[in-house]
């Protein structure tokens, strides 16, 4: 593999003259802020354990600050974007930037939450920045759509960095975070300051590490049966389970059976439940 040149990788003058030459402002309705900080994409790469064989998927990756770093590293990447502009202005950076690795570069013009298929070999990871304002919707689908990704590493707002890592029994523990378990052990990895950012951001971000489960969770339920339990509980989050769950259930009674019947307590509250234990809930309803 040939080396890229040293100044491949986009600074801050570089994303600024790339967005004016492009007529590009950022947008908040798609959340977008570009990473100007070299140092910050080589550090994502590396916490993300980017190995040389790897196939990567980038979703928003804007004016390509990170698909530079992710090519340097991977054997290949292919970045999902929206925005009809960025879309087709990538694959002219990547060839200016960095020709020797642009044959292993390819681009899907498309809203991520629609995508059901990518070019080329299945992928084995997933790196991203995030749009704040669809990150988890997002993540979520792509990691149920591509089974083959096993690790994942997001860039994200703060709160929601914390809210995909929190455990049972944390004030920010919720829906993201067991949906998020249900693919995968989730752990946070890191910081990321404002300044980084162009625009800069009125809040923190965060890194999120999600490696898939080697073997799927254990149980008769199927991914639907058990995020609609999970949707049903948190909810009305501030209800015990047996009021909470009426509702899905068909009545407070038969809540109260299924929790029961998957021996956990009807007085207990969404919060302090695993993902497997939403799980055992969801194969007992009748």
């Amino acid at each position: 593999m040939s080396s890229p040149t040293p100044d491949a990788l986009l600074g801050p003058a570089d994303v600024r003259e790339l967005a004016a030459a492009l007529g590009v402002r950022p947008t908040k309705q798609r959340g977008q802020n570009f990473v100007i900080d070299a140092n910050t994409v080589r550090r994502i790469v590396r916490t993300a354990e980017v190995r040389p064989d790897d196939v990567v998927v980038e979703v928003g990756p804007g004016l390509g600050s990170l698909t530079l770093a992710l090519l340097e590293a991977a054997d290949r990447v292919t970045a999902v974007e929206i925005d009809d502009v960025l879309a087709g202005a990538l694959p002219a950076t990547v060839a200016a930037r960095m020709p020797e690795r642009a044959d292993r570069f390819a681009l899907v013009h498309s809203d991520a939450m629609h995508v059901t298929g990518l070019p080329g070999p299945a992928p084995t990871a997933l790196v991203a920045n995030l749009p704040y304002n669809v990150a988890v919707p997002v993540l979520l689908h792509m990691l149920d759509t591509f089974p083959s990704i096993e690790r994942t590493l997001v860039m994200v707002q703060a709160e929601v960095a914390d809210r995909l890592a929190a455990g049972p029994g944390s004030k920010v523990y919720g829906v993201p975070s067991v949906k998020a378990n249900w693919y995968a052990e989730v752990k946070r990895a890191g910081s990321i300051g404002r300044n980084v950012f162009w625009p800069a951001p009125n809040v923190d971000s965060g890194l999120v590490s999600l490696v898939r489960r080697t073997e799927p969770l254990k149980t008769t339920a199927s991914r639907a049966e058990v995020f609609a339990v999970v949707d049903a509980a948190f909810a009305q989050r501030r209800k015990t389970l047996r009021a909470a769950l009426a509702g899905w259930a068909g009545s407070a009674a038969a809540a109260e059976a299924a929790l029961v019947g998957a021996g956990v307590s009807p007085q207990a509250r969404g919060e302090a439940l695993t993902v497997e234990e939403f799980a055992r809930i969801a194969e007992h309803k009748q």
